[in-house]
């Protein structure tokens, strides 16, 4: 496998996926000349034009190869990822909403799910509201926010409360061994408890059961002003689980939020019933597993 310019830095465990079956040999932007050259010299080798979209599409239109792809291409179809940019490019889709057919198998889904849900994890949702209450007493048991919706409308959206209300620190991304987070609320962090209670969202429509996540308005303002895209997620309703959230651990950074984005537009791209099944397969495994991060 030949990687020919560094548009989109691979991450490490993306690295590791793809060593442990090719051969990678990362070069830097070569000429239109050059990168020809590379081409026939090796036809047998998977080639991954990763530059700037213009000067991708200019070359693949001269190229009959059929082992030269984008990295766009690529990353959707070996990671399941869409790559997002920075800055503005032409070519970056539109995201379309859910069809009136999809929409109601997402609600079917909504209600099935949803109320399964409730039903089983009733005795843990009763059980958390008293471990919150006995490791950090000065708070609420529910913790609620302003998150941005279906269209961009913001509703409040409730989790349990998982950080202590008595430590006068403030950062807008958890961080690893945060110390406002208490004993228990790691544990509903990691096992995804603490995001029980959007049950009561999802019923009433503001969200589903699997979609984008549910962004902080506050947040929203900051993403839209770094990717120009960001209002794109908001063709659909966000979800209690999502793509992103069982590919990719809690952001902590802008460049983390630029990869779980990557992951949010993939499945409303692409979304089907067989993708929302393999989202919920997923949850579960993060789930039982505790791989939550």
């Amino acid at each position: 496998m030949i990687i020919i310019g560094n548009k989109y830095n691979f991450l490490t465990y993306e690295l590791e996926i793809l060593q442990k079956k090719e051969k990678i040999i990362k070069l830097p932007l070569y000429s239109e000349k050059e990168i020809m050259e590379i081409v026939n010299n090796h036809p047998n080798e998977l080639i991954i034009i990763n530059t700037p979209y213009e000067f991708t599409k200019k070359i693949i239109k001269k190229l009959s190869n059929k082992n030269v792809t984008t990295i766009e291409e690529f990353l959707e179809k070996k990671f399941q990822k869409y790559y997002v940019p920075y800055k503005s490019e032409k070519h970056f889709p539109v995201m379309k909403p859910y069809t009136k057919f999809q929409y109601f198998q997402k609600r079917v889904i909504d209600y099935l799910t949803g109320g399964t849900l409730l039903i089983l994890a009733f005795p843990i949702m009763a059980y958390s509201a008293y471990r919150i209450k006995k490791e950090s007493p000065d708070g609420p048991v529910f913790f609620t926010q302003y998150r941005i919706g279906k269209d961009g409308k913001p509703f409040k959206c409730y989790k349990f409360r998982s950080m202590r209300t008595d430590i006068k620190f403030f950062n807008k991304y958890t961080q690893e061994n945060d110390p406002r987070i208490f004993p228990w609320g790691a544990f509903m962090r990691k096992t995804r408890i603490d995001e029980l209670p959007q049950l009561i969202n999802v019923f009433k429509g503001e969200m589903h059961m699997i979609g984008p996540r549910a962004e902080w308005d506050e947040l929203v303002k900051e993403y839209e002003k770094t990717f120009p895209f960001y209002h794109e997620r908001h063709k659909t309703a966000p979800g209690i689980t999502g793509w992103a959230q069982v590919n990719y651990h809690y952001g902590q950074n802008i460049e983390d939020t630029r990869q779980k984005l990557m992951y949010d537009f993939y499945y409303i791209k692409n979304w089907s019933l067989g993708l929302e099944i393999k989202t919920i397969i997923k949850t579960i495994l993060v789930m039982l597993g505790k791989k939550g991060l």
